[in-house]
């Protein structure tokens, strides 16, 4: 790993670091893209593009032809809110613990379409996922026409029942955009199984992806229910040549620029840098030599020693522990009495690099732990919390 061995590394939940193999197969192909900016985006991307989305679409559970590369997710969540038309009146329904910046993101949806946001309370620290499905399912009315969550809650790493909340809007006729950012190796993930109308996610994070790669997968009967956030040279209206040439070989056919007319309807946006996407394939490689059942028992391990350790300076855990529920990020509860910028800059000025994160009433700290993290790196941090005065104990 690309590592700096003077910071202890605990947030990979923000912003994964990268292998050296994928850092060099990014490096590779940046070396192609300046050598030769013509050839490289005519000739020598278009069939690495391709070769990447088939690899990236196996590695989730879906079709080359439903997966639009994006930046990350906050691009792929946009893409399907501001594209995305809905009946209304109603009222865009999500949990109490999402993303602020998706928050922000379906605020500015509703103001458009004539819409309200309504939220309703997760149980948190639930000891069966069918606590979460049912909170969900009362909360939802004649007027919900969509409903937005993470299949991974961010402040606490806690796991919701994607499958389980995506079944049930279904069978009440509510749009399902599920908000994957921490998905990809967190959890076994299969896209098509989870039944999402719109499911987004990073690549950047628990994958180690080069930053620049995220996703969205279009669910079925979702196709041609989007606008494109850029209209560029993807965009295939009738009344122009492209829109006849794209009837004639069908919207999703394999076409020349790695793409399919419907993906590359939402997917181009002029001149960009496609290196993350393509070195996608390298991080998958990386951990595929591991074995991601391998990874997840690793991370499972040191879940728990995280849990023994932090929680035994007298921590509250802020994560559950049952297995489904949790994976690689736990959370514990902080004492009053200390703010989130103070935190921070005590945790950074000993080099470890940690989240605090402010919830309503509340303080957490949330530990990242990967399947290159050490217990050394877990004892660092408890050590640095007694130094801090976090914990007494």
């Amino acid at each position: 790993m690309l590592l700096d061995p003077t910071v202890t590394m605990l947030n990979t939940g923000s912003f994964g670091p990268l292998p050296v193999p994928v850092f060099d197969r990014a490096t590779e192909l940046r070396r192609m893209l300046a050598a030769g900016p013509t050839n490289f985006f005519v000739r020598q991307a278009p069939p690495l593009l391709w070769a990447a989305r088939e690899r990236t679409a196996a590695f989730l559970g879906t079709a080359p032809q439903r997966l639009v590369f994006t930046s990350n997710v906050s691009a792929a969540i946009n893409l399907v809110a501001s594209g995305l038309r809905l009946n209304a009146p109603g009222e865009i329904l999500m949990s109490d613990h999402e993303y602020g910046a998706m928050i922000w993101c379906w605020e500015r949806a509703v103001q458009r379409q004539g819409l309200t946001i309504r939220t309703f309370p997760l149980p948190t620290m639930a000891s069966d996922p069918a606590e979460i499905v049912d909170a969900a399912t009362k909360a939802m009315t004649r007027r919900t026409r969509l409903l937005f969550f993470s299949h991974v809650l961010s402040p606490t790493g806690l796991v919701l029942p994607a499958k389980a909340l995506c079944a049930e809007a279904r069978r009440r006729g509510v749009v399902t955009v599920v908000d994957g950012a921490h998905a990809p190796v967190y959890v076994p993930l299969d896209v098509s199984d989870v039944g999402a109308d719109f499911y987004a996610a990073n690549l950047h994070k628990w994958l180690l992806a080069p930053s620049g790669a995220g996703f969205l997968v279009v669910g079925p009967g979702n196709e041609d229910r989007l606008q494109p956030l850029h209209v560029s040279w993807g965009y295939y209206p009738d009344k122009y040549p492209i829109g006849e040439a794209v009837r004639s070989v069908g919207p999703d056919a394999q076409d020349t620029y790695g793409s399919t007319p419907r993906t590359r309807f939402l997917e181009f946006e002029g001149t960009r840098d496609l290196c993350p996407w393509l070195a996608v394939p390298a991080a998958i490689d990386f951990q595929s030599e591991y074995g991601f059942d391998a990874v997840r028992g690793r991370i499972a391990e040191l879940a728990a020693y995280t849990r023994a350790v932090i929680g035994g300076l007298g921590l509250p855990l802020a994560t559950p522990s049952v297995p489904g529920l949790c994976g690689a990020m736990t959370a514990f509860e902080l004492p009053d009495g200390r703010t989130a910028p103070a935190l921070r800059k005590e945790l950074w000025a000993r080099r470890v690099e940690i989240p605090v994160i402010e919830r309503p009433g509340r303080l957490l700290i949330r530990v990242s732990h990967h399947f290159y993290t050490t217990e050394a790196e877990i004892d660092r941090l408890a050590k640095v919390l007694k130094e801090i005065g976090v914990a007494s104990m």
